[in-house]
């Protein structure tokens, strides 16, 4: 067991501090462009820039840019010269897979039925997507959504196409302007967020951490999960397959959040405590009824129309409740 130190502590009390005060506004265009000198490199810190995204958030003008920061499409390090460069890279090489693509092609279709039956998921899946505003406004492309969708998975060996990534590209396609931007932040997202998103690479690990999270901060609730409650942590693994996309009640509280998981702020992996912090909405209920795995778990369904800003700020809560505790090794190992 490890007693984490005083500057630690500090540190989780600053990151939870937001909750109890007003939230200042989200980071504009004026002040993101105040971050970076005639050159465009950074003027401030990476560190200060994460900070104040968790704290406060981004505006829509900055989100675009500001993710190819964060899921690592730009280095921190780059220049505005460098930048465009990356740009143009990015394009061209996006180019050269859509050329390859459609030449192996017919191969797929032939020899590989993984191929098929996947490409028959993914049109089902689109098929199945409401992609209209309350306006009746088409919001997305429904055949670029679908060549995105199948470019990525013959690309990417690791995160094969699971159900639900069909509704994390349309998200990525509403906020970027071009096809490969689309593609590449994706394919970041994807890397920067394994141990959440990707089922066959990280999920169980999740909810084998919320597991551990419950038993050293809420031994009651534990208690109860191991008996009547049996098995319903293991199955909330959609929440970190779609990275919480759908308990929220407006795509602009979706890139909220993913915003702060991808600044890995205050945190590693604190997409663990945002979990917890949900499940805990449900305790007193579960726990008062006696609830039973599929009880708990309907109820955990029913989480919807959250608001991003609240979630956060509880989730920071814990972890400043966490920092308190003689936390076991494989804990402190997976949050920092």
């Amino acid at each position: 067991m490890t007693t984490l130190s005083p500057e630690n502590s500090l540190s989780a009390r600053r990151s939870a501090t937001f909750i109890l005060e007003k939230r200042n506004p989200p980071i504009d265009k004026t002040e993101w462009d105040s971050f970076f000198d005639e050159n465009g490199h950074l003027a401030k810190t990476r560190d200060f820039i994460c900070v104040n995204i968790l704290e406060r958030g981004l505006h829509p003008f900055v989100r675009t840019e500001a993710w190819k920061f964060l899921t690592g499409y730009y280095s921190w390090q780059s220049s505005r010269d460098e930048r465009l460069m990356v740009d143009a890279n990015r394009r061209r090489n996006y180019k050269v897979l859509c050329q390859m693509y459609e030449k192996i092609r017919p191969l797929l279709e032939n020899l590989h039925g993984n191929f098929t039956e996947t490409r028959n998921n993914i049109a089902y899946d689109i098929q199945k997507l409401y992609d209209k505003d309350p306006l009746g406004n088409v919001l997305v492309d429904k055949k670029k959504l679908e060549k995105t969708l199948l470019l990525s998975y013959v690309c990417n060996t690791k995160a094969e196409y699971q159900r639900g990534f069909h509704e994390m590209v349309m998200l990525f396609q509403l906020m970027v302007e071009h096809d490969h931007e689309t593609f590449w932040l994706f394919q970041f997202f994807l890397q920067k967020t394994e141990h959440s998103c990707v089922i066959n690479i990280g999920v169980g690990k999740n909810l084998d951490m919320l597991n551990s999270l419950i038993a050293l901060l809420d031994p009651e609730f534990a208690e109860h999960l191991k008996g009547k409650g049996s098995g319903a942590v293991q199955s909330l693994f959609p929440w970190f397959c779609l990275c919480f996309q759908r308990a929220f009640k407006s795509f602009d509280d979706v890139w909220r959040l993913w915003e702060v998981l991808l600044t890995g702020k205050p945190c590693r992996n604190f997409q663990v405590l945002v979990a917890y912090s949900m499940l805990q909405m449900v305790r007193e209920q579960a726990l008062l009824e006696s609830m039973s795995g599929d009880a708990i778990l309907l109820a955990c369904n029913n989480l919807i129309d959250l608001d991003a800003d609240e979630l956060i700020s509880a989730a920071c809560l814990v972890y400043a409740e966490l920092m308190q505790k003689e936390i076991p090794g494989p804990l402190k190992d997976f949050f920092l």
